[in-house]
């Protein structure tokens, strides 16, 4: 999964506002990663900007480092990207995914180096990349929408999956920038297509049913984006946490 950070503009305001976000990644309290968000928002658009690289013990195991970007327009309950790309390098492994939208629809998607296919691959339909989301601003929402209880169709330029999110109540978060309540979720993982049947990782996550994600209210630009997630794993819980919320 991707989490960004957020800026939006107050109502009437065309001038963009740039927001930054940043995010420890840990296993069982061990870090493993961090990322960098830089926002930049109005009214009617926005731009997004990611940086991750590996930390601790897994920087030393395999130095991994991504880059992502998204933009595009900003409607009543959501954001709708019109351009998303994320490369990343993983050892002397590396990808390359480029994406772009109208109206929530896929008009045209590239995947380099391109995947090699096994016969038993769910390949993503024309229909699968019909009114979807991106991974990153889909998981941000304008303060006029609800946040959970709803399904966020995601196409992340190889796979397609639903996100179903449930309401679980709130739960106090602090971090430098934000201290408050934040909106719990639970969260269901549906694999749609671009996948390979019986692969472990996905049927984990498939059956799993207790992972959470929590949003955050930014008052001052009045959305709601991700302050932390928590993914059980045989090896302990992966979590993923602001560190900075803003400024």
């Amino acid at each position: 999964m991707t989490f960004a950070a957020l800026s939006v503009c107050a109502p009437g305001n065309a001038a963009e506002i740039e927001h930054n976000t940043d995010y420890s990644i840990a296993l069982s309290g061990i870090p493993l990663a961090r990322a960098s968000f830089n926002t930049l928002m109005s009214d009617k658009t926005y731009s997004i900007s990611g940086k991750l690289s590996s930390a601790g013990l897994a920087d030393i195991l395999s130095h991994t480092q991504g880059s992502t970007t998204v933009s595009g327009v900003v409607g009543r309950n959501k954001l709708q990207a019109t351009h998303y790309s994320v490369k990343y390098q993983s050892g002397k492994k590396g990808r390359s995914i480029d994406v772009r939208y109208r109206n929530g629809n896929v008009t045209s998607s590239t995947l380099e180096p391109a995947r090699a296919e096994p016969v038993n691959w769910v390949p993503v339909s024309g229909a699968d990349k019909r009114g979807v989301l991106d991974p990153i601003s889909g998981l941000i929402f304008p303060a006029t929408a609800k946040v959970c209880p709803q399904t966020l169709p995601i196409f992340d330029g190889e796979s397609r999956l639903d996100l179903k999110l449930s309401h679980k109540g709130t739960k106090p978060f602090k971090t430098k920038g934000f201290a408050g309540d934040a909106i719990v979720c639970g969260i269901k993982f549906v694999p749609k297509s671009g996948y390979r049947i019986g692969r472990d990782d996905v049927d984990y996550l498939r059956k799993l049913d207790t992972m959470e994600i929590w949003f955050a209210k930014a008052d001052a630009v009045n959305v709601y984006a991700p302050v932390y997630v928590r993914i059980p794993t045989k090896l302990g819980p992966v979590t993923i946490s602001a560190t900075r919320f803003g400024g």
